[in-house]
């Protein structure tokens, strides 16, 4: 069966109806929070945490945020819970690293599918929690990060064809994640933070296989990242070039995140908002890190620039990335209330090419 051949899953019906009534809100950053609770390794090991994690390695485990998910489950699931209460329609899992390959460098390959079931089934535990309050409906986005590896890119300048990964490793890596965040329960599927849109393809490839086996097609969100002041992501693309190779996939949204803060991401939403014919979504830092790595933009500050993106017209889904807290996505939602979402437009029938430049 062809994907888009396979039956759309129940969400998709709540996500278009809410998407057409507002600025549909998503979370926050988990790395923020996560640094705040001062975590030990022995913390991070579940060593007094009752913890049952049959996953053991002689890694240092610092640092692994995704592996809270085991160790941690309570802490994790209250942040979710906050973001829930703050404002988010949309959370993620706390998975961002949850690959095969981005956890070789803690030695536990092997949790991946534990990691993914679990984190799709805390944030849904955190946001039925939040819906018995309020009545909201909430929704599971499945968070699946770039890896640490580049199918684009030579790690080796003396070498220049060499690659650190393929497609192929990519699609599996990538596979076994996406598994485990249905089986979780996830409701749609975010490929975030994209530097190389290659990594995206093996992305979206492994997620239309995984709807396959399941059954059914989730909705699709996926986000790219301009690294600097070139407007371009780190393997060469400008927003136009990256949704000219990922428009493919029909997904639900398409986006930016990370690297930028709102003000310096804003002509980058709008010349995206100008070519995508799906849904926008944006969720920049909190500013640039200061020297010591931290973000000193407050909610307010942050809240004012986005609601200028909704102004403008540019933004279907918004929320923050790096450096942003429950308070910067409560004032987020309060400040894009008064606006209505950007208006999708139908694309005309034409050639469009795609490449590493764009003239």
């Amino acid at each position: 069966m062809q994907p888009f051949q396979l039956r759309r899953s129940a969400v998709f019906a709540p996500l278009l109806r809410l998407a057409r009534e507002r600025i549909v809100i998503l979370d926050g950053a988990m790395g923020t929070q996560i640094q705040g609770l001062g975590l030990s390794e022995e913390d991070f090991g579940g060593h007094g945490s009752g913890c049952a994690c049959r996953h053991h390695s002689d890694h240092p485990q610092k640092g692994n945020n995704d592996l809270l998910i085991l160790t941690q489950p309570q802490a994790i699931e209250e942040i979710h819970f906050r973001y829930a209460m703050a404002g988010a329609d949309i959370v993620e899992t706390n998975t961002f690293s949850s690959t095969t390959i981005a956890q070789a460098d803690y030695g536990l390959q092997g949790a991946v599918h534990d990691l993914n079931e679990q984190g799709a089934r805390i944030v849904r535990r955190a946001l039925d929690r939040a819906t018995a309050i309020d009545g909201r409906p909430r929704f599971v986005a499945g968070a699946v990060g770039p890896t640490n590896r580049t199918a684009s890119l030579s790690p080796d300048v003396n070498n220049p064809g060499y690659r650190a990964v393929t497609f192929d490793e990519l699609r599996i890596a990538y596979g076994q994640q996406i598994r485990g965040l249905i089986a979780g329960g996830a409701d749609l599927i975010l490929i975030e933070t994209i530097f190389d849109t290659l990594n995206a393809k093996a992305a979206i490839f492994a997620a239309f296989e995984s709807f396959a086996e399941h059954g059914q097609r989730l909705p699709l969100m996926i986000s790219g990242t301009i690294t600097d002041a070139s407007g371009r992501t780190l393997s060469g693309q400008t927003p136009t070039a990256f949704w000219h190779s990922i428009r493919h996939s029909r997904p639900f949204s398409v986006g930016l995140n990370c690297a930028l803060g709102a003000a310096a991401m804003r002509p980058h939403m709008a010349e995206l908002a100008a070519v995508a014919d799906t849904l926008t979504c944006a969720y920049p830092n909190a500013g640039l890190p200061n020297a010591f790595g931290q973000y000193d933009e407050g909610p307010d500050e942050t809240a004012a620039q986005i609601a200028a993106f909704a102004r403008e017209g540019l933004v279907n889904i918004v929320g923050g990335c790096c450096g942003t807290t429950p308070d910067h996505i409560r004032a987020i939602a309060e400040a894009v209330a008064p606006y209505a979402p950007r208006a999708v437009h139908t694309a005309e029938p034409a050639l469009a090419t795609k490449g590493a430049s764009h003239d």
